[in-house]
């Protein structure tokens, strides 16, 4: 990665430049608002470690957290002993550090989830009922989720997207036409761009996490800060791009820019497809193995 003196104020002010500010701006400005409007459903802190099926103990999902935790760590730390710190300047470590995070989070919640319904239960149990849920168990799965409950159903919002934008991006477009003869394509870069949706995808068809529109508004911003984030990278002095797309000295870079943005919407739309699927079709299949919301 070249840390070169950049090109000086006229590169940023080329009015190609410009307009992708305002491409990837007015956006975010227009998903932040949204995101400060909207009123979205309460969610309950049950979800947060429970599973979509009836009959398959939360502490399923706790183990599949846990594991895929472990196993994404070591692939990260894998991808950085291998290239070096620079690597987390692509989008796609960005992403897989964040579902990384969320299957922590998760499994922190899924933990302590699981210890508070089975601690309620033998309560019970040693008082002689034959009750699954007591008084206090009611009130556990009416509580509301708190800021970690509720940081978790966002960042689950923006993997969604993310994943489905990193894997299409890469096998699609810079595998086929962009990779410079540099370029090796080896087990770990593969698997990086992967297993990042294969886990997500697990987690969906474990959890019953709810799948609100306003979590495009939350990946839409993730969105503009990986290019703000790049943009202040090549301002301080870096003249290597990760993705040769995001060269701001091109009259082609605003289709480019605002191909990304417009590219938001199908990934969103193909991963919240999953989760519709899950919740609509899948219940009327399945009546008395799926919880529907």
């Amino acid at each position: 990665m070249s840390s070169e003196k950049g090109e000086g104020p006229g590169y940023w002010l080329q009015w190609q430049v410009l307009v992708c500010a305002l491409i990837v701006t007015v956006p975010a400005v227009i998903a932040l608002k949204f995101v400060k409007k909207a009123k979205q459903q309460p969610l309950n802190s049950v979800d947060l470690w429970s599973t979509c099926w009836r009959s398959l103990d939360p502490l399923w999902l706790l183990f599949y957290g846990a594991l895929v935790f472990l196993c994404m760590a070591k692939m990260l730390y894998d991808m950085v002993s291998q290239y070096g710190l620079f690597t987390l300047v692509f989008y796609t470590q960005w992403t897989f550090a964040l579902v990384m995070l969320y299957f922590a989070l998760g499994t922190i919640i899924s933990a302590h989830g699981c210890w508070v319904g089975r601690s309620t239960y033998r309560e019970e149990q040693l008082k002689g009922r034959v009750k699954s849920k007591s008084h206090q168990a009611r009130n556990e799965i009416s509580q509301r989720a708190g800021f970690f409950g509720n940081l978790m159903q966002i960042m689950y919002q923006i993997c969604a997207g993310a994943v489905m934008l990193t894997d299409i991006v890469f096998w699609c477009l810079i595998l086929p036409f962009l990779t410079s003869i540099e370029f090796e394509l080896t087990l770990l870069i593969g698997a990086i761009h992967a297993v990042n949706a294969v886990f997500l995808i697990g987690d969906t068809a474990l959890n019953r996490l709810p799948f609100p529109k306003l979590g495009f508004a939350y990946f839409a911003l993730f969105g503009f800060l990986y290019i703000v984030f790049q943009w202040l990278l090549h301002a301080s002095g870096v003249k290597w791009w990760p993705y040769p797309f995001l060269e701001l000295n091109t009259p082609w870079a605003p289709l480019w820019y605002f191909g990304l943005a417009v590219w938001h919407i199908p990934c969103f739309w193909i991963y919240s497809l999953i989760v519709k699927v899950k919740f609509s079709i899948l219940p009327s299949l399945f009546p008395r193995a799926l919880v529907r919301l």
